[in-house]
């Protein structure tokens, strides 16, 4: 059994993520077979859209550009060809839930394009990280993968 993630890595944070639970879930796998194994999927800038045919997470960092994301508004930037990939035919259907990253400093922006993309497309905000993660970051984020419902 897999895990399917899709993700979008502007500066690397979210792609050397990706790779630490990778590993972590071979790790697992190899200590207990019935632990899932991750597949991840990077869409980037130049990614032209495919239908989805399995069911996924989202992984999506926050770059956004004016406002403070509270009364003023944000605009983002840097990561919507992920959201229009999502958008692409039937895939958001298969969008089980965003993951979001960013950085603390942010204050209210911190994982906030994740926020809106599981508000648009109606499925949870299952957890977040800060830049590059933690180890416990990455062991807590493959429990809420493998245990999702």
């Amino acid at each position: 059994m897999t895990i399917d993630v899709r993700f979008i890595s502007i500066s690397g944070n979210t792609r050397a993520f990706i790779q630490k639970l990778v590993e972590f879930a071979k790790a697992q796998h190899g200590l207990d077979e019935n632990y899932p194994l991750i597949q991840a999927k990077e869409v980037h800038l130049q990614t032209i859209p495919e239908n989805e045919t399995s069911d996924f997470f989202a992984f999506v960092p926050t770059y956004l550009e004016g406002g403070n994301g509270v009364d003023n508004g944000d605009v983002e930037i840097l990561t919507e060809p992920f959201r229009e990939y999502i958008r692409f035919g039937e895939n958001a259907k298969k969008c089980l839930g965003v993951i979001g990253s960013g950085n603390r400093n942010f204050n209210h922006q911190y994982c906030l394009t994740a926020k809106q993309y599981a508000e648009e497309f109606k499925v949870p905000f299952i957890a977040d990280f800060e830049l590059r993660g933690t180890t416990q970051d990455v062991q807590n984020i493959y429990e809420k993968l493998v245990h999702f419902k």
